[in-house]
């Protein structure tokens, strides 16, 4: 039996699709692998928004809120408080009159960008008990320019903590 030239094009773009899913698949990673990487990067967005919404709070008021719970109170700030996978809270806490932390449980280390460092330089962060503390950040620093707003919210597996100081 002879193949028709129908059949040999068939034969190939069913291949071509099974080859570019598995290429798909190794490029991106299994889909689960996906999901949580995707759930990290709302939780750092989650945790960007409190930082935000803490500094608003802290200019409005000259103080720092006492808990989540305080800051989703105020007027105007409408923040995610709770993981989006365990739907537990997010922890907060203040250390001092101008410093904070806050922290969430990650499924895996942050990505990064090709060419990039996957770390932050001691300078700008340094481990702390399996926490990680963003140290004297300041706008126009010659130390801390070189760095992205998005380094600060580098982290590992697990529990990370990130300290900020509120502005």
């Amino acid at each position: 039996m002879k193949l028709s030239p129908q059949h040999i094009a068939l034969a190939a773009s069913g291949a071509a699709v099974v080859a570019a899913v598995a290429f798909g698949l190794v490029l991106l990673g299994p889909p689960a692998q996906e999901r949580e990487r995707r759930i990290d990067d709302r939780r750092v967005a989650d945790l960007h928004e409190i930082a935000a919404a803490t500094n608003l709070y802290w200019s409005r008021h000259s103080r720092l809120p006492a808990s989540l719970d305080d800051l989703t109170a105020a007027p105007g700030l409408r923040i995610n408080t709770r993981d989006p996978a365990s739907s537990e809270t997010y922890e907060y806490q203040a250390i001092d009159s101008v410093r904070y932390k806050v922290c969430a449980t990650f499924d895996g280390e942050s990505l990064s960008v090709p060419g990039e460092a996957t770390t932050i330089p001691p300078a700008v962060q340094m481990s702390c008990q399996g926490c990680h503390a963003a140290t004297r950040i300041r706008v126009g620093d010659p130390v801390t320019r070189q760095f992205k707003p998005r380094d600060l919210w580098t982290h590992g597996t697990g529990r990370q903590c990130f300290q900020l100081q509120a502005r």
